[in-house]
């Protein structure tokens, strides 16, 4: 898969727009997609296996889909907590453009979607949720996930969905080494080839490695 689909701001050639349904907060909606972004003929396997792998969001708060392409993520963080604002991330004008689309279409008044730089620096995420962009290379992923995390609320969790084959276990070691001491790094899930990684703002609890599940 080409690189642009992660981190050029303007894919070349122009969008051809199509619909596709896709089965969100367990609901089937109809979304708006185009080629010059991730997986944009359904939601792709790693994000399926977070959302099927993700407890329930918190009814309210800031919340943050990092990555969020066309937007399935976001779109299922703003189905599931309509209290919620959520702000959706991306660097692809083509996928903020589809996924401002898809939130309107669905009557979603409370998705911020914007490029990073235009998230107030004074927000602070009762949850994170993403599919990160690992081929951008391990230098961007790496600074990508220490600029947000540590922008998770206290006692709040980010879940992260990451190939096995693609190094979700280095970056789950990565994530321990680096993220500051009151963060800890779990493996939740294991499924379809991905894991889904969950980091925990601590509030001076112990946290216990949960039981990995495999399906």
């Amino acid at each position: 898969m080409s690189p642009e689909h992660y981190f050029s701001t303007s894919p070349s050639g122009d969008p051809v727009l199509r619909t596709i349904t896709a089965r969100l907060a367990g609901r089937d909606v109809e979304v708006t997609t185009a080629g010059g972004i991730f997986s944009p003929d359904r939601v792709d396997t790693g994000t399926q296996v977070l959302l099927a792998h993700t407890p329930s969001p918190p009814p309210g708060g800031a919340f943050l889909d990092l990555g969020c392409g066309w937007g399935p993520i976001a779109l299922s963080l703003a189905l599931e907590s309509p209290r919620a604002t959520v702000w959706a991330v991306d660097v692809n004008e083509r996928a903020l453009d589809l996924a401002r689309r898809n939130a309107q279409a669905l009557g979603l008044d409370n998705v911020n979607v914007c490029r990073p730089e235009d998230v107030p620096d004074d927000v602070v995420f009762r949850t994170i949720w993403s599919n990160p962009p690992i081929r951008v290379g391990k230098n961007e992923l790496h600074a990508m996930l220490a600029h947000w995390l540590p922008r998770l609320d206290v006692s709040s969790d980010a879940w992260l969905v990451v190939a096995r084959n693609l190094g979700s276990d280095s970056l789950h070691r990565w994530l321990q080494g680096e993220l500051p001491a009151d963060f800890a790094v779990l493996r939740a899930a294991t499924s379809k080839g991905f894991r889904v990684l969950r980091v925990r703002h601590r509030s001076g609890t112990a946290l216990t490695e949960p039981i990995d599940i495999v399906d």
